[in-house]
């Protein structure tokens, strides 16, 4: 063969490989769209197909558990109520003052227990370096310094009051923290150890009775009037709740508008935490189990307790959180206002 009839062999055989489908594909198509299509196939299910197996397969095995344990019926026995209810530990009548020992009183005592400890360890173990735990407290003290103190008030009155708004968020944050950890509180259901009755345990917010949060408005309202009071005088204070060129009848009317918002903020400022931590507890306890016990449907829980999961993640992850800033940076806008030139 000669030397031309080979290099014709050679180009022929090369043509032919550059369009010759690739071997292992079997159907003409080229090996990168055969491994795509491999890819493909490999993915399975998609994210919205796997929710709506996965809620099938919960809702399959509620009747399965629905069909095996039936339904009991109503459970009038059961009060969700009750687990709100403050029976006296230990009773301390003084005078028409009932002092005694129960649950809020413990959830208070480690509240302030938590709040004084905390900073308290915080302050004698400071370091050039800090650790975890000092950098978490330092984020926490520029955003109640800063954030919720300075920004609302001049420097005087955030040097005078920073250590008061620091103090109420803390306590309400721990006291909202607390509140979500399960403890032997419940002595209407008591658990019977070894022939010893002891309290079950339960959840139980001090912040979800509306007597603390009222305590602590009536502090926060009380001490931004005097603050006001005390820095402009009891006319000058007064006078600024009417803005300036207003005279006769309208200006009447505008103080008696401000004298009632004054009051409102008593209840907006009380009720707005109350009202958050109690939603999350109730939540949580008709989630959790208290539907299942009051309607006697034993199957029913397997679709509540993921909600309750799901409630009580919400709650520690950012209700706790957040009301406790926004009591705190409320009580110092109002300070700042009581005091501001422009009030």
């Amino acid at each position: 063969m000669s030397v031309d009839t080979k290099d014709a062999t050679v180009r022929e055989a090369e043509r032919h490989d550059a369009v010759a489908p690739d071997a292992d594909s079997g159907d003409g198509k080229p090996a990168e769209a055969q491994d795509a299509a491999k890819s493909r196939k490999g993915k399975g299910l998609s994210t919205r197909a796997k929710v709506f197996l996965g809620l099938g397969g919960l809702f399959l095995l509620t009747l399965l558990f629905a069909v095996l344990f039936g339904n009991a019926g109503e459970n009038p026995d059961y009060l969700p109520q009750n687990e709100f209810l403050l029976d006296p530990w230990i009773s301390l009548q003084l005078g028409p003052i009932d002092m005694s020992i129960n649950k809020a009183v413990l959830y208070l005592f480690l509240a302030c227990a938590a709040t004084t400890i905390a900073m308290v360890y915080v302050a004698k173990r400071m370091q050039a370096k800090p650790n975890r735990v000092q950098t978490a407290v330092e984020a926490a003290y520029d955003l109640t310094r800063n954030s919720i103190t300075r920004n609302n008030m001049d420097d005087r009155m955030a040097a005078k009051w920073f250590g008061f708004t620091a103090t109420l968020f803390f306590f309400i944050w721990f006291s909202n923290m607390i509140g979500f950890i399960p403890l032997p509180t419940n002595t209407e259901h008591p658990l019977n150890i070894f022939g010893v009755e002891v309290p079950a345990l339960a959840l139980y917010g001090a912040t979800a009775n509306l007597s603390v949060p009222l305590v602590l408005t009536l502090i926060v309202w009380v001490s931004y009037h005097v603050e006001g009071i005390r820095r402009k005088g009891p006319v000058a204070y007064f006078r600024g709740w009417v803005p300036g060129g207003i005279t006769g009848v309208a200006a009447v009317a505008l103080f008696v508008i401000e004298v009632i918002s004054h009051f409102v903020r008593l209840i907006s400022l009380s009720v707005r935490l109350f009202a958050n931590i109690l939603a999350g507890h109730l939540l949580i306890l008709f989630m959790g189990g208290g539907l299942v016990v009051l309607l006697g449907f034993a199957a029913l829980g397997i679709l509540t307790l993921p909600v309750a999961i799901v409630f009580f993640l919400f709650e520690i992850g950012l209700i706790a959180t957040l009301q406790a800033f926004i009591f705190a940076i409320l009580t110092s806008i109002y300070l700042g206002e009581a005091t501001g030139e422009g009030h």
